[in-house]
């Protein structure tokens, strides 16, 4: 990534700073080229190319179906936007878990041909190898616990996660376990909120929360959700910045209307 002017370029050691500040990092996620570019305008501090592509871009249930080739795709599109923030790219499910020589050889996949700033992972001990053999290839990796959406088939529900207080436990021996394995910042998705606060005051990396209350270092949601585009998707912690979906339908309406009546185009849009 380039600088222009006095734009500053995000990087992990500046997101570490930040959280030292006490300044908050903001985080949305980005699938395509032209709305990268706006979000990039905005001022956003980190774009998640996130696996909820499946989800906003494709329409699958799950984050699951899809592939890492799918994933780099993505990635490019939106590196192709980006002059400021930081860029994560999810490691789509079956590309990490369970075999570390494969995490490895995925991770620099996706690095080499999206040119991204970093990936992302979901898990903890279960997934350690891999993290520590990722890292060990000088990419850097972003942690992800609480409810992780690629496991969603395990936990059965969306439900919050770590209310009780064996999962928090094991969740907050995770977030430091990641730390001291490397790890530069790190995902708290759908947990109780002084949970969260106990780990972002554990940690010295960042601690970027989604349904994880206000303690901690940053927020992230998704794109479509928080502009109202899908309006189906209703959680406690979604804020909706926009109602996209009503502004489109209305738009769409009118642009079939103008057609049909011969109204578009006038004698101004022809040559």
């Amino acid at each position: 990534m380039s600088t222009e002017g006095n734009v500053r370029v995000i990087t992990t050691h500046k997101l570490l700073e930040m959280k030292r500040r006490g300044e908050k990092i903001a985080m949305l996620t980005a699938y395509d080229y032209t709305s990268a570019k706006i979000v990039d305008q905005a001022g956003i501090d980190i774009i998640l190319v996130g696996d909820s592509a499946a989800n906003v871009m494709a329409g699958h249930e799950t984050t699951l179906p899809i592939t890492i080739d799918q994933m780099i795709y993505h990635a490019q599109s939106v590196m192709r936007a980006v002059k400021n923030p930081l860029v994560v790219v999810d490691m789509p499910f079956g590309t990490y878990q369970g075999n570390s020589k494969e995490a490895v050889h995925s991770a620099i996949r996706i690095m080499k041909e999206s040119e991204a700033d970093a990936v992302k992972v979901e898990g903890g001990a279960e997934i350690m190898e891999s993290v520590t053999r990722i890292l060990s290839t000088g990419i850097p990796v972003m942690g992800h616990l609480g409810l992780t959406p690629q496991s969603i088939h395990k936990f059965g529900t969306y439900a919050v996660r770590a209310r009780e207080e064996s999962e928090a436990n094991k969740l907050v021996e995770d977030a430091i376990a990641l730390e001291e394995a490397g790890c530069f910042a790190l995902v708290l998705e759908k947990i109780p909120a002084l949970l969260a606060k106990k780990v972002a005051e554990t940690l010295t990396i960042p601690v970027i929360g989604i349904g994880a209350g206000k303690y901690v270092d940053g927020q992230v949601l998704v794109m479509h959700d928080m502009l109202g585009l899908n309006n189906d998707f209703s959680p406690r912690f979604l804020r909706r910045y926009a109602n996209l979906h009503q502004e489109y339908l209305k738009a769409f309406r009118q642009y079939v209307e103008d057609v049909k009546t011969g109204d578009f185009p006038n004698d101004n849009e022809q040559y």
